[in-house]
C-alpha cells in the first residue's frame, strides 16, 4: 500500500503567549492519501491554520512526527524545509500573493528560479501551467489587469508549475465573489480528478461541502473526520 502523502502522528504545536504556553494543536493523528480533495475546517482559533502551516513546512511542530510521502520531515533545518516546499508543495493563498510588477507568466516562473532550469524550460512549463488553468491568453498581463478570479487562476498555475505532490490552499475563495469562488473550487476539483492531492483551509460551509473529505478542528483537537 502506498504511503500517505501526509501522516501526522501525535503532532502538537505549543506557542508562548503572554508568559503562558498555548496549545494550538494537541496530539493530532491524521493521514491524507494520494489524490484526496480535503478541507480543514473549524472556528477561529481552532488550529486549522497551524495545521496548514506545519503541513506546508512553514512552521515546526513541538511534539510528534510528520511524514511527507513517507519521509520524516519533523526536524529538518530551515534550508531543508525550504527545498522541500519548493519541490514538493504548491501553495495557494487568499490574497493571491502575485508580484505586482511581474506578468502572469513571470509570476508562474518564480518557483522554478530556486532550482534554475534553463530559460526555455521555465517558459515552456509556465505556459503549460497557465494553459491548464485557462489563462494562457493572459500570460503577458500584469496582476492589476486581471480580475480577482483570474489572479487566483494564475496563483493556481504557480502552485502547479513544479509538479508538486501536494497543493495546500489557504482560504482560496476568501477574496472572491460567490460565482468566482465556485469557479476556483471547480478548478481545484479538476486537479483532484487528475490525481493531485489538494488540501484547503476554509470557514465556508459551501466550500467544505464541495470537498470529498472534511476534517474539523476545535481547540486544537481533531473533533471529527468525515467523508462527503
Amino acid at each position: 500500500m502506498d504511503a500517505p502523502v501526509i501522516r501526522f502522528a501525535g503532532v502538537s504545536r505549543t506557542y508562548p503567549m503572554e508568559g503562558e504556553l498555548v496549545e494550538a494543536l494537541r496530539s493530532i493523528d491524521l493521514e491524507i492519501m494520494q489524490g484526496e480533495l480535503m478541507a480543514i475546517m473549524g472556528p477561529s482559533g481552532s488550529g486549522k491554520s497551524t495545521m496548514m502551516h506545519i503541513a506546508g513546512l512553514l512552521d515546526t511542530l513541538s511534539r510528534g512526527r510528520y511524514e511527507l510521502e513517507g519521509e520524516d520531515v519533523s526536524s529538518l533545518t530551515k534550508n531543508q524545509r525550504a527545498d522541500i516546499r519548493n519541490r514538493r508543495i504548491g501553495f495557494i493563498f487568499q490574497s493571491f500573493n502575485l508580484l505586482a510588477r511581474c506578468s502572469a507568466l513571470e509570476n508562474v516562473e518564480l518557483p522554478m528560479l530556486y532550482h534554475r532550469p534553463g530559460v526555455a524550460e521555465r517558459r515552456e512549463r509556465a505556459l503549460a501551467a497557465l494553459e491548464a488553468v485557462g489563462m494562457a491568453d493572459r500570460a503577458q498581463h500584469l496582476p492589476r489587469q486581471l480580475s480577482g478570479g483570474q489572479q487566483q487562476r494564475v496563483a493556481v498555475a504557480r502552485a502547479l508549475v513544479n509538479r508538486p505532490a501536494l497543493i495546500l490552499a489557504d482560504e482560496p475563495t476568501g477574496n472572491l465573489d460567490t460565482r468566482t469562488g465556485r469557479e476556483i473550487i471547480r478548478l481545484l476539483s479538476s486537479l483532484h480528478e487528475q490525481g493531485i492531492t489538494v488540501v484547503l483551509v476554509t470557514h465556508d460551509p459551501e466550500v467544505g461541502r464541495a470537498m470529498r473529505r472534511r476534517v474539523f478542528l476545535r481547540d486544537g483537537l481533531l473533533e471529527r473526520d468525515e467523508a462527503a
